[in-house]
């Protein structure tokens, strides 16, 4: 009886030491973080909520930026906000922090938008709302719309 004791209680201990380290190691996983602009009136407010989140989470996101429609504007060179501030300063600090910036080309094919026009610090991928399902359903992107 005393051994059958004793290897339970060593399977507990090995069994909370495992969960531990599964605790530690969900504590140090990167989170991966979508946030999805199809309208450039919200982009300075979504640049602000991208910039609090990686002060938040230092080291630990992974954030893309997917935009389409009205949403590729701030990403054009020369885009400015109401207030005749320029997008692309901002945006070229936070790709420097790791963001990544994605515009759609079904948009600017739509809209006759000259490819060269996107700012150096986005990339083009063929289509926005194809690009946000594929990151969910493959990647494991959390999805937040500002």
């Amino acid at each position: 009886m005393q051994t059958l004791l004793n290897r339970l209680l060593l399977l507990g201990a090995l069994l909370g030491l495992s969960l531990g380290a599964f605790g530690a190691d969900q504590d140090n996983a990167v989170e991966k973080v979508l946030y999805h602009i199809n309208d450039s009136t919200v982009a300075r407010a979504a640049l602000g909520n991208i910039r609090n989140h990686l002060e938040a989470t230092v080291g630990k996101v992974k954030i893309v930026v997917v935009t389409h429609g009205p949403g590729v504007d701030f990403l054009l060179e020369g885009a400015q906000d109401k207030n005749g501030n320029p997008y692309d300063i901002n945006v070229e600090e936070l790709s420097d922090k790791g963001v990544e910036f994605r515009v759609c080309n079904n948009t600017l094919k739509a809209r006759k938008i000259d490819p060269s026009l996107v700012l150096p610090n986005a990339r083009i991928v063929p289509s926005g709302v194809a690009e946000i399902g594929r990151l969910q359903a493959r990647e494991g992107y959390v999805y937040l719309k500002p």
